[in-house]
């Protein structure tokens, strides 16, 4: 396999309105992709669709949509559909972390995070890959975490929910192999978004320095590229180490304790 060619594709991009949808976004537009974007927030979609629009000559759609929703993937297979467009890749970026102990957090809030970072993952995936399967050309990327490679104290549902995502793409990757889509679980550690915005606290980012998005997002493109693209990427060199260094050399509760305290009130 050679690297991804996008001009002529149609490429589907999940909380495209800032981060590192929006960075996908941007990237993919510049190797010829056309784009569908799809957050919350219209106005920011338009925005950068008009930029990308202008700056690279690609036929870019909005669509305005809560991945909370019952059947998120069968409503906006419906709605691209309906837009008469032949998705060929997917880049599901959306989701959001609730930081704090789980016993004080908001059922309510832990329920829309789950729907947002695991429903809506495998269910758009799964209304998706099929025609990606059959055009055999693109990408299915999903974004996981750094804190999919361990428990995460204060931050418990997010890890496990990243944990999901990381484990089922990296199954479908094996399953897609000679199907000519390649799948790929981008894990980055801290990057300068509104994540953090949303969580409420820097503290979420335990003390780690932020990568930009670019950065990010350069990685799981450079992954795409290869030869022979494997089935995920964590971004950033350090993160690398980190996570080689508690599966290997470091117990279980040791790994814990240090997350725990990384995360704890005045760290």
């Amino acid at each position: 396999m050679t690297a991804v060619d996008y001009h002529g594709q149609t490429t589907l991009i999940t909380g495209a309105s800032a981060g590192l949808g929006a960075e996908f976004a941007r990237r993919l537009a510049a190797r010829g992709s056309d784009l569908v974007l799809v957050a919350r927030r219209k106005d920011r979609l338009e925005e950068l669709a008009a930029e990308l629009r202008a700056a690279h000559r690609v036929r870019v759609h909005v669509v305005e949509m809560d991945l909370a929703t019952e059947n998120p993937g069968q409503v906006l297979a419906a709605r691209v559909e309906q837009l008469g467009l032949h998705v060929t890749s997917v880049i599901n970026n959306a989701g959001f972390a609730t930081f704090g102990p789980f016993h004080q957090a908001d059922p309510a809030r832990l329920r829309k995070e789950i729907a947002v970072d695991v429903t809506a993952v495998a269910d758009i995936s799964r209304a998706f890959i099929e025609p990606l399967r059959t055009a055999g050309r693109g990408v299915l990327v999903n974004v996981a975490s750094m804190a999919a490679y361990q428990p995460n104290p204060r931050m418990a549902v997010y890890g496990a929910t990243k944990a999901f995502v990381l484990s089922l793409t990296e199954a479908l990757w094996e399953e897609s192999r000679g199907s000519g889509l390649r799948v790929l679980a981008l894990s980055p550690g801290a990057t300068r978004t509104e994540f953090f915005d949303v969580v409420g606290t820097t503290q979420a980012a335990g003390g780690s320095r932020l990568a930009s998005p670019a950065d990010v997002v350069r990685t799981a493109l450079a992954a795409l590229d290869r030869r022979n693209p494997p089935p995920s990427v964590i971004a950033g060199r350090l993160n690398r180490t980190m996570a080689f260094l508690a599966r290997r050399l470091a117990s279980r509760r040791q790994v814990i304790r240090g997350i725990g305290r990384l995360t704890a009130e005045g760290a």
